[in-house]
């Protein structure tokens, strides 16, 4: 749901319509990049360099009917049969392991139609079974599979607040022992926090998750404005590496 919101303010940011067109009269000017997130097809249509998986089918269902369905290939869109029941295990061993090979071949996919691949960028939260399960055996994965290939990670922390979940605890401290070693940078999001923001700072009396999701996108928006558009800083995800890990696992 927040990787939703991000792509839904990555394509007002560069003037994309909901199916992939570029808006009539919007001019994508010399000093944006928008390739650096989007493959542009023959006929001048937008794609998502992504993959959206959940192991269950209620989220993926929401975005395959939703405004921005097609916004992204079929392909991109990935979900199971049944979720990891909010257990670490579950997400990393059962039930994530029988789709990490098909999760990979899509991811494969993605980056081959990359030019010149840096990295990834992960969303996630900690707090769940495919969040933190699955998430994690696709970050060990990917280091297996694409080496030194940067890996910037946006996660959701749970807070005690906000926490519908009574596992949340052991699943954050399970998948944060789990990727210290295969995550480079990580952008922790406190729900609470955030959820305060929407209500004091913004006058949202009740937020709901697309409020506290939209905000996030805000942030990974910010964040990852040099890689879209011209500047002197942070112009490539290595640079996040080294301007903001001093030593690797911290």
């Amino acid at each position: 749901q927040v990787a939703n919101a991000c792509w839904e303010l990555y394509c007002l940011e560069h003037g994309i319509q909901p199916d992939g067109y570029v808006y009539r009269g919007f001019n994508i000017t010399s000093s944006e990049n928008p390739n650096a997130f989007f493959t542009e097809l023959s006929h001048g249509k937008y794609v998502p360099r992504a993959v959206i998986v959940d192991l269950e089918p209620t989220v993926i269902d929401e975005i395959r009917t939703g405004t921005y369905r097609q916004l992204f290939h079929p392909e991109q869109l990935i979900s199971g049969k049944e979720d990891a029941a909010s257990n670490f295990a579950r997400g990393y061993y059962s039930v994530g392991a029988e789709m990490i090979d098909l999760v990979l071949d899509r991811v494969r996919k993605v980056a081959e139609q990359c030019p010149s691949l840096q990295g990834f960028l992960l969303f996630r939260s900690f707090g769940g079974g495919t969040g933190s399960g699955f998430t994690s055996h696709l970050l060990a994965r990917l280091t297996t599979d694409y080496g030194k290939k940067s890996k910037l990670e946006f996660a959701v922390y749970p807070a005690p607040q906000i926490s519908p979940i009574i596992v949340e605890p052991y699943n954050a401290v399970l998948t944060t022992h789990g990727t210290l070693e295969y995550a480079d940078c990580t952008f922790v999001v406190d729900n609470e926090a955030i959820y305060d923001i929407c209500a004091r700072n913004l006058d949202v009396p009740r937020p709901t998750y697309t409020n506290l999701n939209r905000l996030i996108a805000q942030v990974v928006s910010t964040v990852t404005a040099s890689l879209r558009f011209e500047g002197s800083l942070n112009v490539d995800l290595i640079e996040f590496q080294t301007n903001l890990v001093p030593y690797p696992r911290i």
